[in-house]
């Protein structure tokens, strides 16, 4: 049975978000089948195929003199599986499977590393500061943040015309290289002067990356004017598949003070075959509650979700999700409206998106 609506008080944009989360975990833990919180260490077995699609992708492309819509192809493939892998890791890193931090670092590694952010750093910036800050003010080190930043250091303005929504034609790339490039401005800029990145080994970790860049430099070299098959189009297309989940997960939802995932994430809904080979990253407000959850379960807490809150529950079509982005500004002006900083007339009103897009909405 779904809840009472929507509180009105609830929605204006300085109170935007309700404190139960913690409430709707314990209902779901109590109220879903015990097996749904079990860790699944088994399922690393998936890391074999990958592994083999990509190292044979790349040998094939550098070995079998295949003609170049041949190369594309195949490197498209290779650049798929590299960010399925790096979905995969990600569950990995939360600890879904279990095992030791050595064996997690070792399948983050293999996720993470041709993404060029090492485990480790990862884990400080995922786990503790992302998760632990969702779409909070400028606390949250994968937001565009406020207005006040920007009024702030008037120079970052420039940043945001390379983001989804700004309307630059060189917006349209974004995807392409943009967690890569993100990992290193918070690797470089945001860990040195934030206190929540307190603790990590910085120094560490930029050795880390430094190395995972010369890889990919070493096999551009040995591939030649492959490259362009075995490293580029692989390299922009893992980014791509990564950004396009990432980007929609939290950048259409208000901010919030609560850190409840019901108000301040989102997910969607694409292709069951895609959703199975991405892993189920689609399943976005279904991870910030349990981020320790194997994927394969995250469907029984959608469908609970579904029937007992599904006027806040917010999960549109894939493409529907990645249209809005790329129609909307990026820089939050009040916790629920968005803005466009070098042109403050362009605004835009997440608040109709609730309505428009919850479960309940599709029910009727």
């Amino acid at each position: 049975m779904m809840n009472a609506a929507v509180k009105p008080e609830n929605l204006r944009p300085e109170r935007y978000g309700m404190p139960d989360e913690r409430a709707l975990r314990d209902r779901m833990r109590k109220e879903l089948p015990a097996d749904t919180f079990q860790t699944q260490t088994w399922r690393v077995i998936w890391f074999l195929p990958l592994q083999l699609v990509i190292w044979g992708g790349i040998a094939t492309i550098l070995t079998a003199g295949l003609p170049w819509y041949a190369n594309v192809l195949i490197g498209l493939v290779v650049g798929h599986t590299i960010g399925s892998q790096a979905l995969l890791a990600h569950e990995v890193l939360h600890g879904s499977m279990g095992m030791s931090k050595r064996w997690q670092n070792f399948f983050g590694w293999l996720g993470f590393g041709p993404m060029i952010v090492p485990p480790e750093f990862w884990r400080k910036w995922h786990n503790v500061v992302h998760h632990g800050h969702t779409n909070m003010g400028d606390s949250d080190p994968d937001s565009f943040g406020t207005l006040r930043r920007y009024k702030i250091d008037p120079k970052q303005k420039k940043f945001t015309r390379l983001a989804p929504g700004s309307r630059t034609w060189y917006s349209y790339l974004f995807l392409t290289y943009s967690f890569s490039f993100h990992a290193q401005l918070v690797l470089w800029f945001q860990a040195k002067r934030r206190k929540q990145f307190r603790g990590m080994n910085r120094r560490k970790a930029i050795i880390q990356s430094g190395v995972c860049v010369a890889a990919w430099l070493a096999l551009a070299v040995i591939s030649g004017p492959l490259a362009l098959f075995t490293v580029v189009i692989p390299f922009m297309v893992a980014n791509a598949l990564g950004q396009g989940y990432i980007l929609t997960n939290h950048f259409l939802r208000p901010q919030t003070t609560t850190n409840n995932p019901l108000d301040n994430s989102m997910s969607v809904r694409t292709l069951p075959v895609l959703d199975r080979l991405h892993y189920r990253f689609s399943h976005h407000i279904e991870h910030h509650f349990f981020p320790k959850m194997a994927s394969n379960k995250t469907p029984r807490v959608r469908a609970w979700l579904e029937q007992n809150y599904g006027d806040r529950y917010v999960a549109p079509s894939h493409w529907k999700a990645i249209k809005l982005l790329y129609s909307t500004p990026r820089v939050y002006k009040s916790s629920t409206v968005l803005v466009d900083p070098n042109h403050p007339e362009r605004e835009f009103d997440l608040l109709p998106l609730q309505q428009e897009m919850s479960a309940a909405a599709r029910q009727d």
